[in-house]
């Protein structure tokens, strides 16, 4: 397989990655930019307060299959690990997108995507997490924060690779910088709680 099939791969990832669904639901459902409602993000938890559940559920479906297909895209051109690669790539075209000038979600449901289609040590750590920081908090932010930060050491303790280590290091870091407003509004006590009522 040649190297601009990679690159190429790569790039496409980076696009579809990029597709921003909640900014897409909220334009064709309210005529709104979300961007400017709520907490700003463009992301599931923001579309579920401003617009509902359905609409929010339906951000978090759409996000989620961009991981899914990012990782299939690099399962496809054959080469060993470009689906850890290409993953990182739909994280960085959600976290800043081509379509939005580079602005973009916080990257834990496209997280959820690629998790779905790598071995399930991490997803199964990183879900239990966010179920426990949530139900303990009610706060989304905490929840993803902490579930993130758990892939690496799920990866690193179950044994599946350096490359696996290493990407779920740069899902970390990336979720923590992303959510950098909610980790100074929790230490001021000013996060607010998620409710499953809009």
């Amino acid at each position: 397989m040649s190297a601009l099939a990679v690159i190429l791969v790569i790039g496409l990832s980076y696009l579809v990655g990029s597709v921003p669904t909640g900014y897409l639901i909220a334009r064709h459902v309210k005529g709104i930019d979300i961007r400017g409602h709520g907490s700003g993000n463009i992301g599931a938890t923001n579309v579920w307060r401003t617009l509902g559940p359905g609409w929010g559920l339906a951000s978090l479906v759409g996000d989620t299959a961009k991981g899914i297909v990012a990782v299939l895209l690099g399962r496809a051109v054959g080469v060993p690990g470009l689906e850890l690669l290409t993953g990182a790539a739909a994280l960085t075209g959600h976290g800043w997108s081509v379509f939005l000038r580079f602005q973009g979600g916080k990257i834990i449901a496209t997280s959820l995507g690629v998790l779905i289609m790598l071995p399930p040590v991490a997803l199964a750590t990183a879900a239990a997490v966010w179920i426990a920081v949530l139900a303990l908090t009610r706060y989304v932010s905490l929840a993803s924060i902490i579930a993130a930060s758990s892939v690496p050491l799920a990866f690193a303790l179950g044994g599946v690779g350096w490359r696996h280590v290493l990407f779920g290091l740069f899902l970390a870091l990336v979720a923590v910088y992303k959510h950098r407003a909610n980790i100074d509004r929790l230490l001021k006590g000013k996060e607010s709680r998620f409710s499953f009522r809009k």
